[in-house]
């Protein structure tokens, strides 16, 4: 396509006036042309504004994948409002607390999350008004029945938030990260020619829309006119049946979601003929898993790392460095930033800028950066520079050839003896251990050195696992002071909605009692 919307606010005026009657959006059984989709955002304003919401308020969405979730966000870039999506996994307490946060007006709910909105319906006092979504109790569909589709109207600041997204929250509460039709759109364009999608492709949004790699992914795809299957729930047998009988051509999955496929016994013999390109992030993923994947999925591989901060992604390794035999190690970057992202790698003490392959903290500046942190100054002076930069809080090198590599969280680093100690580099080591499923570094408390790694690890079923084993294999691999000086074998890792492994949750057994967890 020689064209495209100018910004992500024109995106369905844009595709509704080019293509019409062609399909947008695919729920399970359900679809939608972009007049009927332009219909129901313009309806879903409508009902906003006769609702009494103004520019700035907020609605909150808690339910899993659905299309109303999308045109709720669009019509909130419409009138100026903003969607809250709510992370339907947490806790009762955590999502009252995301809610009120939020200052919801009104909140879309999934008939299954009844139950959790009722147990906590008293304490959100902001909430003017519950719509459920879906099910035999649906009032979404009689509500956008009942008003007239709002009309020509200019959307509004494109500096203000119409998604707000919150932080995973692995330490203290979540914070909403402010994405904005500016950002936004800056993403949709630095990812046009990576992802290279048109209208005739079909995009899969599978990751959970309170997560970027759900929401950012899936505008992606709108902005770029393609069709957009919803899948609600990830179930490996109907993901891969999904992929097939839809024709999809691309999709953004978690690490996790591929090793989920792998298990499926008819993997590779399936017919992925329109499939082009299975895109990954969010967690790194281990080079055994990834070589499997590439073997059951003859397509293009991108890697992508990116931020909730930075709208999504910000580097991506393509299709060439997964291929390159003969620089294999690349395979463990994350690749070359996009158009119009910078990037800084700098010393969290002293801020000074390091050298090339020197590990400090991974800075961002591009124009998809977020307008910063529902009402949260403080948090807002700790990641963003006055110059717009975003501190990621990730720990990292920048290679001579421009390839970033990811250490680890600058908060998960170890320190011991002095030594800066990533454990992501030696989860890559263990990873290719032949007895290990998965495995978690982390640093545990130790009279002489101050802290040390501790490997966690999850076998492999029905192996007898020799942790002793485990070390000397790592200490052929590392230098000695890197690698773990202990071994725990654990069922499973404890994990977030977004699949990271929870490192917090390791380590509090071991820090118990202490002052600091240093």
């Amino acid at each position: 396509m020689d064209t495209l919307p100018r910004d992500v606010a024109h995106l369905v005026a844009y595709w509704t006036e080019a293509s019409p009657d062609r399909e947008v959006v695919r729920y399970g059984k359900q679809s939608w042309t972009w007049s009927e989709f332009s219909d129901r955002i313009d309806r879903n304003a409508a009902g906003q504004l006769a609702a009494g919401m103004r520019p700035g308020d907020r609605v909150a969405y808690l339910d899993k994948n659905h299309p109303a979730c999308l045109e709720t966000a669009l019509a909130c870039l419409r009138i100026g409002t903003a969607n809250a999506v709510v992370n339907f996994r947490l806790a009762s307490d955590e999502i009252r607390y995301v809610i009120n946060d939020a200052q919801a007006r009104i909140v879309f709910v999934g008939t299954e999350f009844l139950p959790v909105l009722a147990k906590i319906r008293d304490d959100l006092p902001t909430v003017e008004r519950v719509i459920v979504v879906g099910g035999e109790q649906d009032e979404y569909e009689a509500w956008l029945a009942g008003v007239e589709p709002l009309g020509d109207t200019e959307p509004g600041d494109p500096e203000a938030c119409f998604i707000q997204l919150y932080t995973s929250g692995t330490t203290g509460f979540p914070k909403g990260a402010m994405l904005t039709s500016r950002g936004l759109t800056a993403h949709s364009v630095s990812s046009a020619d990576v992802t290279v999608m048109e209208p005739d492709s079909v995009s899969m949004v599978a990751m959970p829309l309170f997560h970027v790699g759900g929401s950012a992914w899936a505008l992606v795809g709108l902005f770029h006119g393609a069709k957009v299957v919803v899948v609600r729930d990830i179930d490996p047998v109907a993901l891969l049946a999904e992929i097939v009988d839809q024709g999809v051509t691309h999709a953004f999955l978690v690490p996790a979601v591929f090793g989920f496929l792998l298990q499926v016994p008819d993997v590779a013999e399936r017919d992925y003929s329109r499939l082009v390109a299975l895109f990954y992030g969010a967690s790194p993923m281990p080079l055994p898993l990834l070589r499997r994947s590439m073997a059951a999925f003859p397509v293009d591989f991108f890697q992508v790392y990116g931020m909730t901060e930075a709208s999504g992604g910000v580097t991506m390794l393509g299709p060439d460095e997964h291929r390159d035999k003969t620089n294999e190690h690349r395979m463990t970057s994350a690749g070359k930033a996009l158009k119009d992202v910078e990037l800084a790698i700098v010393d969290p003490v002293s801020g000074d800028r390091c050298g090339t392959d020197e590990v400090g903290e991974v800075w961002v500046r591009t124009p998809q950066l977020m307008a910063g942190y529902w009402h949260k100054p403080d948090a807002d002076a700790a990641a963003l520079t006055d110059d717009g930069w975003l501190r990621s809080g990730d720990a990292g090198h920048l290679d001579a050839d421009g390839y970033l590599y990811i250490s680890d969280r600058i908060k998960d680093m170890i320190i011991s003896g002095g030594e800066n100690i990533y454990p992501a580099e030696i989860e890559r080591v263990l990873a290719e251990y032949p007895d290990v499923a998965e495995v978690a570094v982390i640093g545990v408390p130790d009279e002489r050195w101050g802290e040390v790694g501790r490997a966690i690890v999850v076998a492999k079923p029905g192996v007898e696992f020799d942790g002793e084993a485990l070390l000397a294999f790592c200490r052929q691999h590392l230098a000695s002071f890197k690698c773990p000086k202990s071994v725990s074998v654990v069922t499973e890792l404890p994990r977030n909605a977004t699949g990271k492994v929870l490192k917090r949750q390791l380590r509090e057994p071991f820090w118990a009692g202490r002052e600091t967890a240093v």
